[in-house]
């Protein structure tokens, strides 16, 4: 017979075989949780972050504040030494100097044609590579896209050569198609689409191949349609290329009637003075401000988007 002690301890066993262990997280930090919701690790805390949120903003914004209140301040004021801060008398003279003698409403028409162009070849480029080696899965589509993403390793210094003889034998000088070609394919944002892409769960290409789309009508019905965050933010990413691009338009645009808003300031910055050369920069900022503050929500919900919900 089993004693009533030894029963017990094979209970007592038993218990503690299926008592569930316990998970001791450890904390690999310099600070753990414990010092960092003390009194004092708040107050550090926020103390540092403070300081670099602040730090960041100003290295950022100062450029912007000294280019805006540089437009403002007369030459001599812009010369003298040590540098102010703030303009002793403003004015917004050099503005309206800067406008007649750079002709920038020419320049930023010239600029927005430019880039409303390579926006659109971007866009039928790009989307169609994009989902060829997304949904339609060609053969040695990874050698493909490994090729694509290996351009973005190469100094785009290093290319300019070869792709201005290229304008050149096309004859495409003074020629927006000129501009528009090179735009046309980016490795950059053909990975950016595809990534997207590959997220879109394959049930929803299916049920339309199902119900007779060809490829052409899922991409247009299917893909596209949930695609809008991230279109947006390759829309943005082309169109501030474009509007910001400068060696590519001076080889191309030799023309001053051609020439676009970055290449025009430059090419008549010699012959006017510092505050109408802020004015000028300042006006050409302007465009691209508005741009990021009116679609700055769509940028971080596009890089962030890597999923539906169902």
């Amino acid at each position: 017979m089993i004693s009533v002690g030894a029963r017990a301890s094979a209970t007592g066993t038993r218990r503690e075989k299926r008592a569930p262990k316990r998970i001791e997280v450890q904390f690999r930090t310099i600070v753990s949780p414990h010092q960092l919701n003390s009194r004092w690790g708040r107050r550090i805390y926020w103390t540092v972050l403070i300081a670099v949120v602040t730090g960041s903003t100003l290295v950022f914004v100062f450029p912007l504040y000294w280019m805006i209140t540089g437009a403002m301040k007369t030459g001599e004021e812009i010369a003298q030494m040590p540098p102010t801060l703030f303009p002793a008398h403003p004015t917004f003279d050099a503005f309206i100097e800067a406008w007649d003698l750079f002709d920038i409403g020419v320049l930023l028409k010239n600029t927005a044609f430019y880039a409303l162009g390579a926006w659109l070849f971007s866009m039928a480029v790009d989307v169609a590579a994009a989902y060829a080696l997304s949904k339609l899965r060609p053969m040695f589509g990874n050698v493909v896209l490994g090729a694509m993403l290996a351009t973005l390793m190469i100094p785009p210094m290093v290319v300019i050569i070869p792709l201005y003889v290229t304008i050149v034998d096309l004859h495409l000088l003074n020629n927006a198609w000129g501009l528009w070609f090179p735009a046309a394919a980016n490795g950059f944002n053909i990975f950016l689409l595809k990534r997207f892409f590959d997220s879109i769960p394959r049930e929803l290409v299916e049920a339309a191949q199902i119900d007779g789309a060809g490829p052409l009508r899922v991409l247009w019905s299917v893909i596209l349609p949930i695609s809008r965050p991230i279109l947006g933010v390759v829309s943005i990413f082309t169109i501030v290329t474009a509007f910001k691009d400068f060696l590519l338009p001076l080889l191309v645009m030799t023309d001053s009637e051609n020439m676009t808003v970055s290449v025009g300031l430059s090419q008549t910055a010699g012959a006017v003075s510092q505050n109408q050369i802020m004015g000028g920069l300042v006006i050409s900022s302007i465009p691209m401000i508005i741009v990021f503050f009116i679609f700055q929500r769509h940028i971080m919900a596009g890089l962030t988007a890597g999923s539906i919900k169902g």
